[in-house]
């Protein structure tokens, strides 16, 4: 929600700029006010919100645009630039061996966050294990260990009221692992003895990284956690969890600079798989509808893990099978929506009904082409009526969703052929799409 909202609003301020006129006071002010309301909207920090405003008014009123750049393009570089400010550097942990502890207050995604991020680094070939020093709440070593067990990650934790002796005999016993992750306990509030048995933990594990996890809803009172997190231990990062799921994200997304560190993840939905690396420069061109193609390759990379001829694909000569390996891919690189966030549509809006609608007919061409034979997935033009009424009764479908299907292949030929000659690139990708 914090994307959507805030996101709308930003982009509207852009098109005063973008679409209008002459660019004067009168224009940036305008646009100005716009932004500022966006930002306060969604809990981002009153005295952060007017020096971003200060800053971009002066220099979009004084600086010269640079050569071969106009005024409104200078503009929109410029609100670009002053929101990359406001939330600062962005640094994942590096994919090398190193100690992780996670701390936060209880309630916040902690334990699950822990779970997202060892399967990070899992899928990212690293063997990774954790460690459950939360011995204050009820349920949090059943939590993490089901979590780690469906993951196949190495977990240990024991039922004792001992957390200092927990992280020692743990990291005693997986030593030989790449990645080891501390799940600490959390409070409802910052209590003494939460951050006497942090230090505790901290002096023994000695981590690499101390990861602070916030939840997205907190607002305004993010500041002062992260403030009293980062004097007990030193926070090295920030993972702001269940950033899809508010509208005030954006006190999360502030409070990063009370703790002078940046942050590293971002948490955007409940599977776990939802955890996104944290790279400013795309979360703000994600804002103002400038996509994140960078994120969607490599998505697609991982996506597609099963080597794809993409010669014979773009000769005009995908099969239903080669098609069918696209919409399994498609499932891995997570929801349609997300998908669909990364790429610069611009102004286009597409409703959730429609995302609901697209993603169903996906899955119901994959139920279709269960029901087809090995030969008809590789050479479609044999399908004959017969085959196709054979096809419909096998899969539980119409005959219409199985010609369509048909036809829906025969476009995506037609689509990949067209994108042959020349070197394939995502800017004429984009402009073949009408982007």
């Amino acid at each position: 929600m914090v994307l959507d909202k805030l996101g709308d609003s930003l982009q509207s301020a852009i098109k005063k700029i973008a679409g209008g006129g002459r660019v004067d006071k009168h224009a940036v002010d305008e646009m100005i006010k716009e932004i500022q309301r966006a930002l306060l909207q969604s809990d981002v920090n009153v005295k952060q919100v007017m020096e971003l405003s200060k800053r971009i008014r002066e220099r979009a009123l004084d600086e010269k645009p640079p050569g071969g750049m106009g005024a409104r393009e200078h503009v929109i570089r410029i609100v670009y630039d002053e929101l990359l400010h406001l939330i600062g550097v962005s640094a994942p942990p590096m994919l090398v061996t190193q100690t992780i502890m996670m701390v936060g207050l209880q309630g916040g995604g902690k334990t699950t966050t822990t779970a997202k991020l060892a399967r990070y680094f899992q899928r990212k070939g690293l063997k990774p294990a954790v460690i459950c020093a939360d011995t204050d709440r009820p349920g949090a070593y059943d939590q993490l260990k089901m979590l780690c067990d469906r993951l196949n990650i190495a977990f240990y934790g024991e039922r004792t009221d001992d957390p200092i002796g927990i992280v020692e005999r743990g990291l005693e016993k997986i030593s030989t692992y790449d990645v080891k992750i501390i799940d600490t306990a959390g409070r409802h509030s910052l209590e003494h003895d939460l951050i006497a048995q942090m230090e505790a933990i901290h002096a023994i594990a000695k981590p690499d990284q101390k990861l602070l996890v916030l939840d997205a809803a907190i607002g305004q009172q993010a500041m002062e956690q992260a403030r009293a997190f980062h004097d007990a231990i030193g926070v090295t990062g920030v993972i702001i969890t269940k950033l899809d799921g508010t509208a005030k994200g954006g006190g999360a997304l502030s409070a990063v600079s009370e703790t002078n560190a940046p942050i590293a993840f971002i948490g955007v939905g409940e599977g776990v798989e939802d955890l996104e690396k944290f790279e400013t420069n795309r979360f703000i061109s994600k804002l103002l509808g400038m996509g994140d193609i960078e994120t969607l390759i490599e998505r697609a990379e991982e996506a597609f893990t099963e080597e794809i001829d993409v010669e014979k694909m773009m000769s005009g000569k995908l099969t239903l099978k080669d098609m069918y390996q696209q919409l399994e891919a498609m499932n891995k690189m997570g929801p349609l929506k997300q998908v669909m966030q990364m790429l610069p549509i611009g102004g286009m809006k597409i409703s959730d009904n429609m995302y609901a609608e697209t993603s169903g007919k996906m899955g119901g061409y994959k139920v279709i082409m269960d029901s087809m034979t090995d030969a008809e997935m590789t050479d479609p033009k044999i399908i004959d009526n017969p085959r196709i009424r054979r096809i419909a009764r096998g899969s539980g479908t119409r005959i219409e969703d199985v010609r369509e299907l048909l036809k829906y292949h025969r476009m995506m030929q037609k689509a990949m052929k067209g994108l042959r000659g020349g070197r394939f690139n995502m800017q004429k990708m984009m402009k073949k799409l009408g982007m």
